[in-house]
């Protein structure tokens, strides 16, 4: 709390001292319209063999009793990270979460109250390592397919298009896909995650000989059971590797 605190004093004092500046040099800050800023948190992860994300029921105009991302507006003192975080724990009970900035979106139609412009946050995760709640901005929280989603408020359907575009697309140079497995796993397991996000089948073959040539899988020397088929090798992810993809 202290931390916190002085975080806020330095920040009020930065802003008197800018003010002030401002005025020295016959700024004047009335002239321009200031638009709202907000934060609108993308969470998604693997549930019952299916992307999903996690959204809350609003429970206040506008789109009252509608589904949306979790978000909501940036403080004048707080830093654009600090905003994301404190809201996602006010309307779903989460925290300390690593959060990437993803994209600023800013239309000015897709708000009705007021001009505002929302960066999205994005995280990929175990879903299962989470205690999701409603709390108190929110009327009711879920985890929802992103192939089948509820009307949603806003323009949070097009945010949620483009955040699972750019997830696609980060599949062939990071390791984004290895945040939805377990330390050790078997090509099968990888192999479909990567199905799941691209929502496709894939050869077995092929992907097999692609994931490896990259070298950044590392063999455990162990083996796991599947199904009725013989047991399958283990692997983890080489971090000395990752550069390769």
């Amino acid at each position: 709390m202290e931390e916190q605190g002085t975080s806020v004093g330095n920040n009020m004092q930065g802003r008197l001292r800018v003010t002030k500046e401002a005025e020295e040099h016959h700024y004047d800050v009335s002239k321009y319209e200031r638009p709202s800023v907000t934060i609108d948190v993308v969470m998604m992860s693997l549930r019952q063999r299916d992307l999903q994300v996690l959204l809350i029921k609003r429970r206040s105009w506008p789109f009252e009793g509608m589904w949306a991302i979790p978000g909501g507006f940036v403080n004048i003192d707080e830093s654009l990270e600090d905003a994301a975080k404190r809201e996602l724990q006010e309307e779903t009970g989460v925290q300390d979460v690593y959060l990437e900035q993803l994209y600023t979106f800013g239309d000015p139609g897709r708000d009705p109250r007021t001009r505002v412009i929302t960066v999205v946050y994005f995280a990929l995760l175990d879903s299962e390592r989470l205690q999701v709640s409603a709390a108190s901005d929110a009327a009711d929280v879920g985890w929802f397919s992103v192939y089948d989603l509820p009307p949603l408020a806003f323009d949070h359907e097009k945010i949620l298009q483009y955040t699972l575009g750019r997830l696609r697309g980060k599949l062939d140079y990071t390791t984004i896909a290895f945040n939805l497995l377990p330390e050790r796993f078997t090509l099968r397991e990888l192999q479909r995650v990567y199905e799941i996000i691209l929502h496709k089948k894939m050869d077995k073959r092929n992907f097999r000989k692609k994931i490896l040539s990259t070298g950044i899988l590392e063999d455990t020397g162990a083996k796991k059971m599947e199904g009725t088929h013989r047991p399958a090798r283990l692997y983890r992810f080489n971090p000395a590797a990752e550069s390769q993809l």
